[in-house]
């Protein structure tokens, strides 16, 4: 008889137990509910998918950005780096000193007029390579997007010592070959042995091919992508009304894929303006003052003995507000276009 006393007890507490769960697990789904019903009132759920996102976002730029802008107000150097010194605020004493500096101006002159060729001159040249794509067969297409794509994946370094040896005085191509050409072709024995990193207008020269070379590739692609959407029955019409292929580029290609070279527009300014790898190897590191562009400006401040992190950090926030300035241009001339709604 205990037996089946305790047997009929044991489902009565099982029961008992049971209840208390389910009452507990009432007593959390209305806090869930409720708390589901404000995400989707309020239709805060995309916003909290981007939380992940903006916390990274936050810690590898706007924490980095907020320490140079203290820098930058500071007098930062060696011995407040080893702790020997604390740092002490000078308020906006670096960016003064940095704006009556000359050579600041002449970097600014050489980054602005250098971006003034080059952008143009990579949009123009990979514009023409996306629409020869878009022309070709696929096997064709498939081979010229390849080899233009090795020069765009090729490392910055290895690109520019490549361009380096062919323009070294020292039985580089392209002295070899100038050396050889007709003189109508601007051909001339002077060409021998001449040295292409004595002064600014050759350097530059040497650079904006060697960016050029670089940068094509992207802009053939995200061009080729952009005319893939485009319809043929509006080429097919242009061509049957006698249109010439300038007129189709003008009145049907670039009117479609101006979201695009607006994009392109913006990324290759950002990515020019300041380039500092390829110009501090092909210029001779810190050689010549006049060939300075604000990317060696900001290296030659910063680092180079005795160093001054200070004003690296102020170089740094005036050229970050100078492509905000080119962003804040792009983004409304978007708007005003309808490229962006």
């Amino acid at each position: 008889m205990g037996t089946r006393t305790n047997a009929r007890a044991d489902p009565a507490g099982a029961v008992t137990a049971g209840l208390g769960r389910s009452r507990r697990s009432a007593g959390r789904l209305p806090a869930q509910a409720a708390i589901g019903a404000f995400v989707h009132r309020h239709r805060l759920a995309p916003y909290l998918l981007l939380v992940p996102s903006l916390a990274a976002v936050g810690l590898l730029i706007l924490w980095p950005t907020i320490q140079i802008a203290v820098f930058s107000l500071q007098n930062y150097e060696l011995p407040q780096v080893s702790g020997a010194q604390p740092a002490q605020w000078t308020g906006l004493s670096n960016f003064t000193a940095i704006l009556k500096d000359p050579e600041f101006w002449v970097s600014l002159r050489n980054s602005c007029l250098f971006a003034a060729v080059v952008v143009p001159l990579t949009l123009i040249a990979g514009t023409g390579v996306g629409l020869l794509l878009n022309r070709l067969r696929r096997a064709m297409a498939a081979l010229v997007s390849t080899t233009a794509l090795l020069a765009w994946a090729t490392p910055t370094i290895s690109a520019t010592v490549i361009f380096f040896w062919l323009f070294s005085p020292d039985g580089g191509v392209v002295d070899w070959t100038l050396a050889r050409l007709p003189h109508w072709l601007v051909g001339s024995t002077d060409w021998a042995g001449f040295n292409w990193t004595n002064a600014p207008l050759p350097v530059y020269t040497m650079l904006t091919l060697l960016l050029v070379w670089q940068g094509f590739p992207f802009v053939a692609v995200s061009v080729l992508a952009g005319l893939k959407t485009v319809p043929t029955e509006l080429y097919e019409a242009a061509r049957v009304d006698g249109a010439t292929p300038w007129r189709v580029f003008r009145r049907i290609t670039y009117p479609l894929l101006k979201p695009i070279f607006l994009v392109l527009l913006l990324l290759s300014i950002i990515w020019d303006f300041g380039v500092f790898p390829q110009a501090y190897l092909l210029t001779g590191e810190l050689a010549n003052r006049d060939e300075y562009n604000l990317g060696i400006y900001a290296y030659q401040k910063a680092f180079t003995m005795p160093p001054s992190y200070s004003l690296g950090a102020a170089l740094a926030l005036i050229l970050t507000a100078i492509l905000l300035l080119v962003t804040v241009g792009y983004v409304r001339a978007s708007v005003r276009q309808g490229a962006l709604q």
